[in-house]
């Protein structure tokens, strides 16, 4: 007895009569799927029904010899096949797949119908693997080794390309990394490293001042403020002290103040300047320590004062840095915090010691200034940063009043902050017009900060510093009992004798 007729299995076609993406549901069916599923399926119904078709799977079994899958329309002429009927009646010894299920391959009728609209589908998405400059092994010119188009090439920056942030970096890139917050390098290795000095001078601070005093925090005769050292250990270890520097009238090198040892009210220890001032005293000479113009940079006055300088160096110095490259950054920070030290030292109150790196901080915020008024349109809520960045400038000035920081250190890093950041900070210019802008304010800052450093430097060495504007002392001294009201030097110790 003759077994039933199977019509559902797959056959080799002729590419040629069926065009890529039709469908044929009587007799023959157009079916895509995958060269490796088609090879099983063709290897199960042979083994079940017995069935061995004429002219196998050549045309599929091509394809795993090409690792490189086609796309679009391709995909669909090559991974289609059709199921064709068999004419000839076979008898089956034992009950088959298709007596068991003879609606098996119907239902595989409708999944042919998604097959087919997938086909391209497949192909594409075989092709999303496939690299661009990836060459076929079967290649004559195929080396080995990838190749990348020239569009796609890195431009490998030189050292000190890398140092200083420079190198091509194209428009488009620069305005999308603009928006997304992405500066120019990874990691602010120069705000690190200086913060890492920073933290290590002030623990050595507190241990001089417990050798001098027997606790780490002057509390006596005068409590620190921003809990630290005392204004002598401070001076000692290189605080802006303008009677180290140069003669001061009313603060000769012999002058008695208290020693670093003294805590008692009034003093019982008295030292002259020179042995304050440390570093091997001046020699009989005129006191000429104008390493102090850069030495404050590195000290604070205190926990509170170190604690609020690493915070803003940490993010928003930091930020700078990853923006305009190591290079310029630490060229710009060392700039604004020695000239902010310079301007202190002109108009600041002479007796006054100050430190910290605040100048140099301020001059990394001048820069966040000139970023978001040239780049306005690129930033998230410009307007409410601004109010943020002013309240945060304010809170500085603020505390510039505060014992041992100054404000003229702030001023000035802040001066020197805008006029090199215009230098160096790597402004995105759309336009030809823009463009020559910039270049021409750059081109202006440089020589205007040699002016600036110039002047004043001399200015200091030179003449009276307060006959240029005496009432500017007011912008960093609040008249109170302990700084004499802000006359004279400013410096003054409660004893039976004498306020200088």
């Amino acid at each position: 007895m003759a077994g039933p007729q199977h019509t559902s299995t797959y056959e080799a076609y002729d590419m040629d009569k069926l065009r890529p993406g039709s469908v044929q549901t009587e007799g023959h069916m157009h079916v895509s799927r995958d060269s490796t599923l088609l090879d099983e399926y063709h290897d199960d119904s042979e083994s079940s029904i017995g069935v061995k078709t004429d002219a196998g799977f050549d045309d599929a079994r091509e394809t795993l010899h090409n690792p490189y899958p086609p796309t679009g329309d391709d995909a669909s002429s090559r991974y289609s096949r059709v199921e064709s009927q068999y004419g000839e009646s076979r008898s089956l010894k034992g009950p088959s797949y298709a007596q068991q299920d003879a609606n098996s391959y119907t239902g595989d009728r409708s999944k042919a119908l998604d097959y087919a609209q997938d086909a391209s589908l497949i192909g594409n998405a075989a092709d999303m693997g496939r690299k661009p400059h990836f060459k076929d092994p079967d290649d004559p010119e195929y080396t080995g080794m990838p190749t990348v188009p020239s569009d796609r090439q890195v431009n490998e920056k030189r050292p000190w390309e890398k140092f200083m942030g420079a190198g091509k970096y194209p428009l488009e890139q620069r305005i999308e990394d603009k928006k997304r917050g992405i500066g120019r390098q990874r990691y602010p290795f120069v705000v690190w490293t200086l913060t890492a000095i920073m933290v290590a001078v002030f623990i050595y601070e507190l241990v001089v001042n417990a050798r001098a005093q027997g606790t780490p925090i002057s509390f006596k005769p005068v409590v620190n403020p921003m809990l630290g050292p005392s204004e002598y250990a401070l001076i000692n270890l290189g605080a802006r002290f303008p009677a180290c520097m140069k003669t001061v009238q009313g603060l000769s090198a012999a002058t008695q103040i208290p020693c670093l040892n003294d805590t008692a009210n009034p003093p019982d220890r008295l030292c002259t300047i020179e042995d304050v001032c440390g570093f091997g005293g001046f020699h009989d000479q005129t006191p000429n320590q104008w390493f102090r113009f850069i030495t404050p940079i590195f000290l604070h006055a205190g926990i509170i004062h170190i604690l609020l300088n690493m915070l803003a160096q940490m993010t928003a110095s930091a930020q700078i840095e990853r923006e305009m490259g190591s290079g310029g950054f630490l060229i710009l920070y060392m700039a604004a915090g020695i000239f902010g030290n310079v301007l202190g030292a002109n108009f600041a109150l002479v007796g006054a010691p100050s430190t910290g790196a605040s100048g140099a901080i301020m001059g990394t915020i001048a820069v966040s200034f000139i970023d978001l008024f040239a780049h306005w349109k690129y930033h998230y809520r410009p307007v409410r940063r601004l109010v943020a960045m002013l309240v945060e400038l304010v809170i500085t000035v603020a505390i510039g009043y505060i014992p041992y920081v100054d404000n003229f250190a702030h001023l000035g890093g802040l001066l020197i902050g805008f006029l090199l950041g215009m230098t160096f900070y790597p402004i995105i210019s759309t336009t030809t017009k823009h463009r020559s802008i910039v270049w021409g304010l750059r081109l202006a800052a440089i020589p205007l900060v040699v002016i600036l450093f110039v002047v004043l430097i001399r200015n200091f060495y030179t003449s009276d510093p307060y006959a240029a504007c005496p009432g500017c002392r007011y912008l960093s001294c609040i008249p109170t009992s302990s700084n004499n009201h802000c006359q004279g030097t400013g410096f003054s110790y409660t004893n039976s004798t004498a306020a200088v």
